[in-house]
């Protein structure tokens, strides 16, 4: 981690305690009460800053520019093909050799009517990690009443270029030992099948009847890795997600306005499965894939993107 990297703790009026820094726009920890009012930390990190110039599991860390696998590190957008940095066997994953992860964010926190945050800031030149175009991005965290963690993401370009930002916590809400016996509810009645290299078929598979049926609030398992469809009617926040375990009594609500979430189970952790993630996002591997939702940013448009973490009591 840099020697200028910086941290700030925003605290609700709830309870709600959470530190982050501006290198990699990492979450550090976030302090949660359970049903007795006995705090803990319900996210995965490090004991040390310095840890983190190591995070080759992305514990906490902000994604870009394109979270999730894009096939062969390869794509081309109006004709031009681009060649990424290959980090994942053949695919290039979370951004490159060089992501958002390991970035400096620029940093302002701000405060006032019941809220505190910090909203980030950093430009990637044209050719970083192969993709083109300058890309502005602002990430803006923000800590409200009712417990809610706010993630708002704002990007613009100026050379067509795809973009798929998402927030890459760790989640474990006992605050030790591992998530499997979590119970989970993901609002999808679809997801997209992978290869072994994690890169969708193309196809889009009903979850009815399969492993990946988490329309009803059920046990954690198993090892997952996949993207899943999420259902809505409209644009604006729908809840992604819930997670809550029974021991601790905390509950997790996920909100956004992406069209996907992957559910990672830690699976390759060096203690598998201590904690999970619930990316907000578009589909791996968009660019390459004309029948998902397109991730291409264009000169004069804006990416927006909105999840927000609810941290309640079941």
């Amino acid at each position: 981690m840099s020697a200028n990297a910086r941290e700030f703790t925003l605290t609700s009026d709830g309870g709600l305690v959470a530190r982050l820094t501006n290198y990699g726009g990492i979450i550090l920890s976030i302090i949660a009460p359970d049903r007795d009012g006995r705090l803990a930390d319900v996210v995965l990190g490090h004991d040390t800053a310095q840890a983190y110039q190591d995070n080759r599991f992305y514990l906490g860390a902000i994604i870009g520019r394109y979270a999730n696998r894009i096939a062969g590190a390869r794509f081309s957008v109006d004709g031009t093909v681009c060649d990424l940095t290959a980090n994942d066997g053949p695919n290039c994953l979370h951004g490159g050799l060089v992501g958002f992860d390991q970035v400096l964010w620029n940093a302002e926190p701000f405060g006032g009517e019941g809220v505190e945050g910090v909203r980030l800031s950093h430009r990637s030149p044209d050719g970083d990690q192969g993709f083109p175009g300058n890309l502005d991005i602002q990430v803006t965290y923000t800590l409200a009443a009712g417990n809610e963690l706010a993630v708002d993401f704002h990007a613009e370009t100026d050379r067509a270029t795809p973009v798929n930002l998402t927030q890459h916590t760790y989640w474990n809400l006992a605050g030790t030992g591992e998530v499997l016996g979590h119970r989970l509810l993901v609002n999808a009645d679809a997801m997209t099948p992978v290869d072994a290299t994690g890169i969708p078929t193309g196809e889009i598979a009903r979850v009815a009847g399969t492993a990946f049926d988490f329309r009803d609030e059920v046990p954690v398992t198993g090892e997952y890795d996949h993207n899943f469809v999420l259902r809505r009617d409209g644009p604006g926040l729908v809840t992604a997600a819930r997670l809550s375990d029974p021991g601790s009594g905390r509950s997790l609500e996920v909100l956004t306005t992406e069209p996907g979430l992957q559910l990672y189970t830690g699976n390759a952790l060096d203690v598998p499965h201590a904690g999970l993630c619930l990316e907000t996002q578009h589909f791996p591997d968009s660019p390459n894939q004309p029948g998902f939702p397109s991730t291409i940013l264009r000169p004069g448009s804006a990416y927006r993107s909105r999840t927000v973490f609810r941290l309640g009591l079941i």
